[in-house]
């Protein structure tokens, strides 16, 4: 007779205990720097932008919560499989590189790099490079596509922890050109400083921008992986995606199967 009671004990425990894991926030790691429109701090203090809109936009269709946290970026994957971050959700870009120490979602959103220069500038990329300082966010897709097809263009290719780092030299004339995301510069350019600036060019299709932006998540974790993906189709799928990337970007980027 005790012995189904103890059956029956140990199958309520563990059925609590998966609801208790279940309601725990999903920690969503960002970089601790901003990288609007994506991820910002509002005046309030909070955290905002179009990826942490989608993120809790995520979690809710997952039934979760999200608890946003911030850390550097070159540290983010190890932060991640430290286990102090659940997720990257950092327009992290699906890479062969990556995927060798990390998983991914079904990516999510895409855009391309983008050249920005001085509007009175005549330059023709990548055959006007040569002899140009151009600044690069670093442990970015840009940058590995730097590296790989630009070192015989003669670009000096200078490399920066921040990409506000880098936006700050072009404007004050430390740097002749910068890559970076597209969608980002755009934005960047709508400030009233970057107002004689402009996108000269983008960067084709590369096997160093991988297959789009996805959410990183720690290897065998499947079945983090298998909600987050169903997740990320209901709301691409209802128009959620699509709403708040016309929102903070102007325009859609969402990845539709």
């Amino acid at each position: 007779m005790k012995f189904p009671m103890m059956i029956a004990t140990s199958v309520t425990a563990l059925a609590l205990g998966h609801t208790t894991q279940a309601a725990e926030p999903l920690k969503v790691g960002i970089s601790g720097e901003p990288y609007p429109p994506f991820t910002y701090k509002a005046a309030s203090g909070d955290w905002t932008g179009f990826e942490v809109e989608l993120a809790h936009s995520i979690c809710a269709a997952m039934e979760r919560e999200c608890e946003i946290s911030p850390t550097g970026w070159s540290g983010i994957i190890p932060s991640l499989n430290a286990g102090r971050i659940d997720v990257i959700m950092n327009s992290m870009s699906i890479t062969e590189k990556r995927q060798r120490v990390i998983d991914f979602t079904r990516p999510y959103y895409f855009t391309p790099g983008a050249y920005v220069a001085a509007s009175d500038v005549d330059i023709d990329i990548p055959d006007d490079l040569d002899g140009l300082l151009m600044g690069v966010q670093s442990a970015t897709t840009n940058a590995t596509y730097a590296r790989r097809e630009l070192r015989d263009s003669g670009v000096d290719i200078r490399l920066y922890d921040q990409a506000e780092q880098v936006n700050n030299d072009l404007l004050s004339g430390r740097l002749d050109v910068i890559l970076a995301d597209e969608i980002a510069m755009a934005q960047f350019l709508e400030r009233d400083k970057a107002e004689d600036f402009e996108i000269k060019a983008t960067a084709p299709r590369h096997e160093a921008y991988g297959e789009g932006i996805g959410i990183g998540l720690r290897q065998d974790d499947d079945a983090l992986q298998a909600s987050l993906n169903e997740a990320i189709t209901a709301v691409i799928e209802d128009g959620t995606c699509a709403s708040l990337s016309e929102e903070y970007l102007g325009t859609d980027v969402c990845v539709y199967d």
